[in-house]
């Protein structure tokens, strides 16, 4: 084993662990504190413990991501149903499910199996234009919708909350197609996420220091950019293999 696999299996294993902690403890205290609803909020652990498995699978080009992506996506939708969020619902459940169906078909038809990798590729110039202008162009329509919903009195942060989640919202779109389709730049969007997604929530727990999930939504997305860094250390590495194989069957 060399050393860049012997510190992505070290990696990957913090990663792991660390979220995995987090949940049980969360979990565990929010249990202590219910009244009713345990089995919802066992249902959401797993749920999130999926999302870190497909989060590490997808990261190291496994085509398992796709199982664990499918189960974490269907319970956190059903859990935004459930509780009235129907944007992130409908997000989850119209686009996020399917697209993993889309991805599992895409990467098999790239060479990924239990055993093997995805062949990764790169975004040529026209399709950087298309998806930077695809993403402008759906940045400024989520910002003015969400700001249109926003019911909030505050005007000066919460609108800076309001674009937070705007671009996090267009980089989750365009980061799971990315993924789907086995290119690279994804993780440049999936660390787009994660970044904003920090400090969205660092910007709630500042305005609501009483919000104790905000403080775990920071530890999660903290976890979460940790490993699309490393992802994207990964399937650069990926991309720039079926580039050089290509040019060897040419």
């Amino acid at each position: 084993m060399d050393r860049s696999e012997r510190f992505n299996k070290w990696f990957n294993a913090f990663i792991l662990i660390g979220m995995a902690v987090v949940t049980v403890l969360v979990t565990a205290y929010k249990l202590r504190d219910a009244e009713n609803g345990q089995a919802m909020l066992i249902v959401a652990a797993v749920g999130s413990l999926a999302g870190v498995l497909a989060n590490v699978f997808s990261a190291n080009g496994r085509i398992l991501t796709f199982l664990f992506g499918l189960i974490d996506v269907t319970i956190y939708g059903v859990m935004c149903l459930m509780g009235a969020k129907y944007g992130n619902a409908a997000m989850h459940l119209l686009y996020f499910l399917p697209m993993q169906v889309v991805g599992f078909l895409q990467w098999r038809r790239r060479g990924a199996s239990g055993e093997s990798r995805v062949r990764a590729r790169r975004l040529e110039g026209r399709q950087w234009l298309l998806y930077g202008s695809i993403f402008l162009i759906g940045l400024i329509v989520a910002y003015f919708v969400l700001a249109a919903l926003d019911q909030t009195e505050a005007a000066g942060v919460i609108r800076w909350l309001v674009l937070m989640d705007a671009v996090s919202m267009m980089c989750n779109i365009l980061g799971q197609w990315l993924l789907s389709t086995a290119y690279m730049e994804q993780w440049y969007f999936w660390i787009g996420v994660n970044i904003f997604s920090v400090v969205m929530w660092v910007l709630t727990l500042r305005q609501s220091p009483d919000s104790s999930y905000a403080l775990i939504y920071i530890v999660k997305y903290s976890f979460y950019l940790l490993n699309s860094l490393n992802g994207l250390r990964i399937w650069l590495a990926l991309s720039k293999a079926s580039g050089a194989e290509r040019e060897g069957q040419s």
